[in-house]
């Protein structure tokens, strides 16, 4: 088993910041390329932003300049500092992973959501 525990959502004014955090734990051997997604109501779920164990990022165009991907190997954490804050970046917001588990099995994993909001 596998748990993606997030923290760091809430509610925020335009312009405001946000830092988010996940720490993957259970039966792992590695971890590749670790992320974040969201989904607004009504709208799929995408992925934002992307961070492989090297150390190379991706972050859509909507985000780039304003989010953030980093990482913290040997705490299997994943952060995303979002600065800002538009009222089109409000949605659950998702931790993405790929784990490679004890047992061989490579399996891509989502945490629980956090709610962004992002209102005057």
């Amino acid at each position: 088993q596998v748990q993606l525990v997030e923290s760091g959502g809430g509610l925020v004014q335009p312009g405001g910041s946000l830092r988010l955090s996940c720490t993957a734990s259970g039966n792992i051997f590695s971890i590749d390329t670790m992320g974040w997604g969201r989904q607004a109501p009504g709208e799929e779920r995408e992925l934002v932003a992307t961070m492989t164990t090297s150390g190379q990022t991706n972050h859509v165009n909507s985000v780039k300049g304003r989010f953030t991907i980093s990482r913290d190997n040997a705490k299997n954490t994943v952060h995303l500092q979002m600065n800002s804050l538009k009222r089109k970046d409000t949605a659950v917001y998702y931790c993405n992973t790929n784990i490679l588990q004890k047992n061989g099995r490579r399996n891509q994993h989502w945490g629980q959501g956090t709610q962004v909001t992002v209102s005057s």
